[in-house]
């Protein structure tokens, strides 16, 4: 859900409905500002109102990226369009050319950029692994093809496939193939 509190608007991360034996109910949520990515705690009393942001989603491929803007093609109609890097953000770490996105507009405009919680990503540069280092736990850093730098296990080597949370940039698990 996405919302709009004092002109700022934010997605809703999580919420925790609480009925106190004594008192009214009240929503305990945690928001994510949608620009910023700062996370705000606010809590909602019963009755409060609130003002939800109409967002149309529309599924696209990302194309490629000339520097301040970003070619995406709508996948419905084939039309292609740009968008300013600034709306695209953190998720520019996430995606490659020919890539699935979604883009929500609001009000006909691009607002925001939804990439998959998980995208697979090719490991570009790192240390060379070390035969018997996999069960100390110690990680090393490597820089995948989108530039995005994760903490990987020693045994992770150049052209190894990773699977990439990308809520948190961490490194999830080594991809076959």
């Amino acid at each position: 859900m996405i919302l709009e509190l004092d002109g700022t608007v934010f997605r809703l991360a999580e919420f925790q409905h609480v009925k106190p034996g004594k008192g009214g109910a009240f929503v305990r949520t945690k928001l994510k500002n949608v620009l910023t990515g700062a996370v705000l705690d606010r809590t909602f009393r019963a009755g409060e109102k609130i003002t939800e942001v109409r967002l149309e989603k529309c599924d696209t491929q990302y194309l490629y990226s000339d520097g301040e803007l970003m070619h995406f093609m709508d996948m419905q109609t084939y039309d292609q369009f740009t968008v300013p890097a600034s709306v695209v953000g953190d998720a520019v770490k996430f995606i490659k050319e020919n890539d699935p996105v979604k883009i929500l507009n609001r009000g006909g405009q691009p607002f925001l950029v939804e990439v998959p919680a998980h995208v697979v990503l090719t490991v570009s540069q790192t240390e060379p692994g070390m035969k018997g280092d996999t069960a100390t736990g110690a990680t090393k850093p490597a820089t995948l093809e989108t530039g995005l730098t994760v903490q990987v296990p020693l045994f992770i080597d150049v052209g190894d496939k990773l699977k990439v949370d990308t809520r948190t940039g961490d490194y999830i698990e080594r991809v076959k193939g």
